[in-house]
């Protein structure tokens, strides 16, 4: 037996056009009930500061001292890697700054690069402040410019 269809095709808009209900109209059906997708208005945005910069991490600054003293003594991972008797994915993500390393990991990386812990700490600590200081300067405004220098004078460490 075959169905009888209407020649017409049925059309659902995407936006229904807005009209004003009306009183005397007909029920809605089922698939009519669904609420129409009215575009929302948006509150206007007001103008947002820059957000800050972050600083960096420790280990993202000791990655990258032991990363630039062994490409600056032309070593490979390896290389260093076996001399400070760490296993050289070790090592590399340490430079990548993906490991927090105890005292003694750094303290062997640090003299297989003929470096003492003390050396590399000091290394570290100058590029946390060269870093903060550009962050700092790119950052402050000059109504809320910020002191860049520290009473302290030396590397700093908390046990």
């Amino acid at each position: 037996m075959r169905n009888q269809a209407p020649d017409e095709a049925r059309v659902i808009p995407l936006r229904p056009a807005a009209t004003p209900a009306r009183t005397d109209a007909p029920a809605a059906t089922p698939r009519q009930q669904r609420p129409a997708l009215a575009p929302q208005a948006r509150p206007a945005r007001e103008p947002q500061a820059p957000a800050p910069a972050r600083e960096p991490l420790w280990r993202d600054l000791v990655g990258d001292v032991l990363r630039r003293e062994r490409l600056a003594q032309e070593r490979t991972l390896k290389d260093v890697a076996e001399a400070a008797r760490i296993s050289m994915p070790y090592l590399s993500e340490l430079e990548r700054g993906r490991k927090e390393a105890s005292s003694e990991v750094l303290a062997a990386a640090a003299h297989a690069l003929g470096l003492g812990l003390g050396d590399l700490l000091s290394l570290t600590h100058g590029e946390l402040t060269r870093r903060t200081r550009t962050t700092r300067a790119t950052t402050a405004t000059p109504t809320t410019a910020t002191p860049t220098t520290s009473p302290y004078n030396g590397l700093c460490l908390a046990a």
